[in-house]
């Protein structure tokens, strides 16, 4: 029986970028195994970048002491559906960083991390289960980050800021530094677009763009 079993829950643009930090992750632990792709849309097993490729239900009935899967999935409410799942088929969540991602002192991040190429994280720092940190993000210190946020690249979050669950931060944008006693808040599910300029807190629930950022309204 196979010790362990490694596996990418999507085979889409999200999970292709992911796979070579996931070899580059196991290669820097010292662990020799291969990868799977997992694709709830194959019809039968096929190969994905040198990867096989296969079903969930083809997954789960693979002989291992132990299964770890990242979940490279974009949409934040489809993660945790699929998190929801392996938690109930005793799967682990599996957590990868590139060679260059730098995490500082204090950072405590939850399972099921996806930290690209030329992330940092700095310190005194709480992170969410699956968080996604795309190319060259970063998170300053005494940060507070919820479960499923996802950051596209080039997010830049500064000091004291506190962004709850299923938040989406779009690439380059730019979230201004709060204060100790008043840290700068993105609520639940919040959207904020490309290029953003986040100078005040945003309520849950809305999409904000532009510099400053304003909140768009529905027409």
């Amino acid at each position: 029986m196979t010790e362990t079993l490694y596996a990418i829950y999507g085979a889409s643009g999200c999970g292709r970028s992911l796979m070579p930090v996931a070899r580059e992750h196991l290669a820097r632990t010292g662990i020799q195994a291969d990868i799977y792709f997992i694709d709830d849309n194959l019809a039968e097993p096929t190969v994905i970048n040198g990867h096989q490729a296969i079903s969930y239900e083809m997954f789960k009935v693979l002989k291992s002491s132990r299964k770890s899967v990242l979940i490279a999935i974009a949409n934040s409410k489809v993660r945790e559906k699929l998190a929801n799942k392996l938690d109930q088929d005793e799967i682990e969540l599996w957590s990868v960083q590139a060679n260059n991602t730098i995490i500082m002192d204090g950072a405590i991040i939850a399972a099921g991390a996806a930290l690209s190429p030329f992330v940092t994280v700095t310190s005194n720092i709480q992170i969410g289960k699956c968080f996604h940190a795309n190319l060259y993000s970063y998170v300053e210190h005494d940060c507070i980050i919820g479960d499923y946020v996802t950051f596209a690249p080039g997010v830049k979050c500064n000091g004291n800021i506190h962004i709850e669950d299923h938040a989406y931060i779009g690439t380059g944008a730019v979230i201004k530094q709060g204060t100790p006693d008043k840290p700068l808040v993105i609520g639940k599910g919040a959207v904020v677009g490309m290029g953003a300029v986040v100078t005040k807190s945003v309520p849950a629930g809305v999409t904000v763009v532009g510099n400053p950022a304003r909140i768009l309204e529905k027409k």
